[in-house]
């Protein structure tokens, strides 16, 4: 099992001094997040999906081994709220492909306010070409069904595990032979950071959970004050200790965890 842990986005002011040094410019901040993370989520996308050409540029800033996860459009989730799927999947894929080796799992973040509908998740799902990882983030109870959980075992895609106030607030299905999890809000202090006890309980989830050759990517939402940046490299701690191999940063410290 591996573990990739990083931040949602890297582009935050107040970022200043937790993870960029004074003196390093706006510009070369994709490089320096690359120094401490062999992950990120691209949530930018889900605003505004940017060309091709972007997601390339992307790729030559960054390290071989360095995956970016891509948070889908809001066009897709929010506006066609997954209706008619085909032509926004397929124009996300053709920009997401710049990206080329370092192009790891989509996010389908649905909006709150959708409810559970197995046959537009699968259509949407069936969308995706063969060989794209996607997650989905559901954030309406009535998804919890076993009718959704077949849905996404069906077309390999994972659950999104989800935490806030550091409890889950999703079910912890398996549905995929990879993981992913987002963590939004802890409850420590200061304000949103997450404890040591909720790292470590993650930690062991995720190893009781995923086994031999399984990805798991862990993704920090709680992004204020720099608080996705402790948390990150706190959870890169726990994970070692119960002895998951952690992606770590081209060059840095390769072999010191132990693959579960």
């Amino acid at each position: 099992m591996t573990v990739f842990t990083g931040t949602c986005g890297w582009e935050y002011r107040d970022w200043r001094d937790v993870l960029y040094p004074e003196g390093v410019p706006q510009r070369c901040r994709l490089e320096e997040y690359a120094r401490h993370f062999a992950a990120v989520e691209n949530d930018g996308a889900f605003y505004r999906l940017p060309e091709r050409d972007g997601f390339a540029r992307w790729r030559e800033r960054t390290p071989g081994g360095f995956v970016m996860a891509v948070k889908a459009s809001r066009y897709l989730t929010h506006l066609k709220r997954l209706k008619d799927p085909g032509e926004p999947v397929a124009r996300l894929m053709d920009h997401a492909r710049g990206l080329g080796d370092r192009l790891g799992p989509v996010l389908l973040q649905l909006p709150p306010t959708l409810r559970a509908d197995p046959a537009l998740l699968a259509d949407a799902l069936a969308a995706f070409p063969a060989g794209a990882r996607v997650a989905v983030e559901f954030r309406h109870p009535s998804w919890w069904t076993d009718q959704t959980a077949a849905v996404l075992a069906d077309h390999g895609a994972a659950l999104c595990w989800a935490d806030r106030g550091s409890r889950p607030v999703t079910p912890l299905w398996r549905t995929a032979g990879w993981g992913y999890l987002r963590l939004h809000e802890g409850r420590a202090r200061p304000f949103p950071s997450y404890g040591r006890r909720a790292l470590a309980s993650w930690a062991e989830r995720i190893a009781g959970t995923w086994g031999n050759g399984a990805e798991v990517f862990v993704f920090f939402n709680n992004d204020t004050g720099g608080a996705a940046v402790r948390d990150a490299r706190a959870f890169l701690r726990s994970a070692a200790s119960q002895g998951l191999a952690t992606a770590l940063p081209k060059g840095v410290g390769k072999g010191a965890a132990r693959r579960t």
